[in-house]
């Protein structure tokens, strides 16, 4: 029988890659495992492609609640930013994912984990401490470590010769990442720092401030011992209440952030960052 590997499957560029590239370079069954945090994806449209090209198997589990009360809670509360501006959009999901990817792992019997992080971000850590914690014997494979493509541009021109379907249009391709709290932009022309962001193009969640609505508006939010309860005097669950404030936030422009950050692996990196509803903070508290 063939060893089992369980792939972290988007289904955007990086993963579409790697399930024909594993198929081609080693003799597994590969899983695809797409855990669901918040992102607006179509997972039946996702896992048709998975098994196109070339999964065996494909699982959606949904951590989005989970991840509400167990990660993006305790993160407000504590006041958690890196380098006291962004809000931990992209790494508060990573090990929710991991532990997700861990599961996966166990139940099937596989050997190994696949993520497509690359070889020079946070993603990689952040992923690989996590798996290595909960299953110290399951081994890593990092292809953007060990492969032959050295760009995104190299990773097109492999899917078109393995005639697989692009994810994306092809002159629109920013890196990015998205969940319930948070979607992130990298690549293209942002990777040039004296580049103004085109943010009517770019942006995903919030309306350009030049497209905002003239008049404010106030909301009111309840806490219970430091989570938030109500929108409104409208009781919500975690989930539905970070839905509407990304929508209100959005409408009026909160939430934008042009970051050149430092990665923990020793190089700079900038991206845009929209967190809508987590950047939304009180002007009067009511005791």
């Amino acid at each position: 029988m063939k060893e089992k590997v369980v792939l972290a499957y988007s289904g955007g560029l990086d993963t579409s890659v790697i399930i024909p590239w594993l198929k081609e370079n080693y003799d597994f069954e590969v899983i695809a495992v797409s855990v669901n945090v918040g992102q607006k994806d179509d997972f039946e449209a996702v896992a048709k492609k998975a098994k196109e090209s070339g999964a065996s198997k494909f699982f959606a589990i949904d951590k989005t609640k989970e991840l509400v009360d167990d990660y993006i809670f305790p993160m407000i509360k504590a006041g958690a930013k890196y380098e006291n501006e962004y809000l931990l959009g992209t790494s508060i999901a990573r090990p929710i994912i991991a532990k997700a990817l861990v599961d996966v792992a166990k139940s099937e019997g596989a050997n190994y984990i696949v993520h497509g992080a690359t070889g020079k971000g946070n993603d990689q850590v952040r992923f690989e401490l996590g798996i290595k914690a909960l299953a110290p014997n399951i081994k890593i494979i990092a292809p953007w470590r060990i492969w032959n493509i050295k760009s995104r541009k190299q990773e097109i021109e492999y899917l078109k010769e393995k005639g697989i379907e692009l994810p994306f249009k092809e002159n629109s391709s920013y890196s990015r990442d998205e969940n319930l709290f948070h979607i992130s932009h990298e690549g293209l022309d942002l990777e040039n720092p004296s580049n103004t962001p085109d943010y009517k193009n770019l942006l995903q969640w919030v309306t350009p401030l030049e497209e905002t609505p003239d008049q404010g508006e106030i909301i009111q939010i309840d806490f219970e011992q430091g989570i938030p309860t109500k929108l409104n005097a409208e009781k919500l669950n975690g989930v539905e209440l970070i839905k509407k404030l990304n929508e209100i936030g959005g409408k009026h422009g909160v939430g934008v952030i042009d970051l050149v950050e430092n990665r923990l692996v020793g190089m700079k990196s900038r991206g845009v960052y929209e967190t809508p509803g987590g950047t939304i903070e009180p002007v009067k508290k009511i005791l």
